[in-house]
């Protein structure tokens, strides 16, 4: 049997604040949009640079809280490192057009800004790294989601790690 690996590991700094939601079930979500960044030297000798956005998911599940970790700790700017798998999505939105998305299911985050101002020290100390169990949600477990159709339902694969 072969096995495969669908794994990202990403660092960058959050563009906007996390957006948390809950399920029709009371599963919570939070969506980030994640900016990374390259930077080069071209032929001419000037300096180039080049951002991609990510689009992050993060469940509350059994192993982690990562959507309330996001909720009470991040905010636009924020550096982060994220650990997850990639998915491709499709969806048919109200106008009968098919939608194309791609995310990155966290499986682990870890809050790389240091806390300052009104956070006193270690306050979030037990949340600057959370990780999810390998099994988030039983087989065949289904919610609907049409409300959100931009989240995905909770379960993470079988991986061998």
């Amino acid at each position: 049997m072969s096995r495969s690996l669908n794994k990202v590991m990403l660092i960058g700094n959050l563009g906007a604040d996390p957006e948390v939601r809950s399920t029709n079930n009371g599963s919570r979500v939070a969506n980030l949009s994640l900016a990374t960044s390259r930077q080069w030297t071209g032929q001419g000798g000037e300096k180039q640079e080049k951002t991609e956005w990510h689009r992050v998911i993060c469940w509350n599940n059994k192993g982690a809280q990562l959507a309330d970790l996001a909720e009470k700790f991040m905010k636009k700017g924020d550096k982060i490192y994220v650990e997850g798998r990639i998915e491709y999505r499709t969806w048919e939105d109200r106008e009968k057009q098919t939608r194309y998305v791609t995310e990155i299911i966290a499986r682990e985050v870890i809050l790389l800004s240091p806390r300052g101002g009104g956070m006193g020290g270690g306050e979030g100390a037990e949340f600057a790294r959370a990780k999810a169990g390998a099994k988030v949600a039983p087989e065949g477990k289904a919610e609907s989601l049409e409300a959100f159709p931009e989240a995905l339902d909770e379960e993470d694969d079988d991986l061998p790690f």
